[in-house]
């Protein structure tokens, strides 16, 4: 499945606002006139989601970002994915995770949980060629190496990049997502960065792994300290853009999953999408 070099990732196309229809359609159609390969659908979508998408376009794969294992039943998401795949061939990657403890009220193991709806997705006959796990642990690595196309991590830096090239087998799809920035002045952009981090440092899914990566608990503080911020945010102009995302393909990701941050955190940033592409490689 080609998701070329760079995609968007964003939390608003996943609006099921009627009155927001139209614009998501023209966002998803421009991000592939500008040359984008994937569109990343945040706020843990269902494969439902990816058709609007897919309908108003004609090339860029459409891709779950993640799908919450916890909320849509294995056999479902099976016979949804293995319809939309028939009518969009090589266009609908399935990306699936496992959330958070504090976010499910039954959650459990979450390696085990995954083993367990992949199994249900094989039984049911979805094309595990097709979907990625949003990984970020040596375990949950080598279980997208093993039953997926690869890996989605999330909130990771390019040195976590290096270490789940070298988890995965070569031929494996690494896409992480890179937060996005595009502000010079160091104490709005960092202003910005931690408005959206406050929430996901408060999960221990990300901290672990950001502490396996030698952050401290002294940097989870007040919305991130500059140290975290700068690493796991790409502020500042383009350039500093592209010097991030190059900083991800040199460590061996495959394509980075642009995820630009503003104020408005659900709305669709289609000024910033146009000015990155410009300045990106982005097929």
């Amino acid at each position: 499945m080609d998701v070329g070099r760079v995609g968007i990732w964003s939390i608003g196309f996943r609006n099921d606002d009627p009155s927001a229809a139209n614009e998501i359609r023209d966002a998803a159609a421009e991000l592939e006139e500008l040359g984008y390969g994937a569109i990343w659908l945040g706020g843990s979508p269902g494969v439902h989601h990816a058709v609007p998408l897919l309908e108003a376009t004609s090339r860029i794969v459409v891709a779950t970002g993640i799908l919450n294992i916890w909320e849509y039943d294995a056999a479902d998401v099976a016979d949804r994915q293995k319809a939309v795949s028939a009518a969009y061939p090589g266009r609908f990657l399935l990306g699936l995770g496992a959330s958070h403890p504090g976010l499910v009220k039954a959650y459990d193991k979450p390696y085990s949980a995954m083993t367990r709806y992949l199994d249900g997705l094989d039984a049911a006959g979805a094309p595990s060629a097709e979907r990625v796990l949003a990984a970020l642990g040596p375990r949950m690595l080598e279980l997208a190496r093993d039953r997926t196309a690869g890996a989605h991590p999330y909130l990771v830096t390019a040195e976590h990049t290096a270490r789940a090239r070298q988890v995965l087998s070569p031929d494996r799809l690494l896409a992480p997502e890179v937060k996005v920035v595009l502000d010079t002045d160091p104490e709005r952009a960092r202003a910005t960065a931690r408005q959206h981090l406050g929430f996901y440092i408060k999960l221990p899914n990300y901290t672990n792994n950001l502490l396996r990566l030698g952050f401290t608990e002294d940097d989870f503080a007040d919305g991130g300290s500059d140290r975290l911020v700068d690493a796991v945010v790409a502020w500042g102009d383009v350039e500093a853009v592209r010097r991030r995302v190059d900083a991800h393909r040199d460590a061996g990701a495959d394509h980075a999953a642009l995820q630009v941050l503003t104020d408005d955190r659900s709305g669709l940033p289609r000024a910033q999408w146009r000015e990155l592409a410009t300045a990106l490689d982005l097929r």
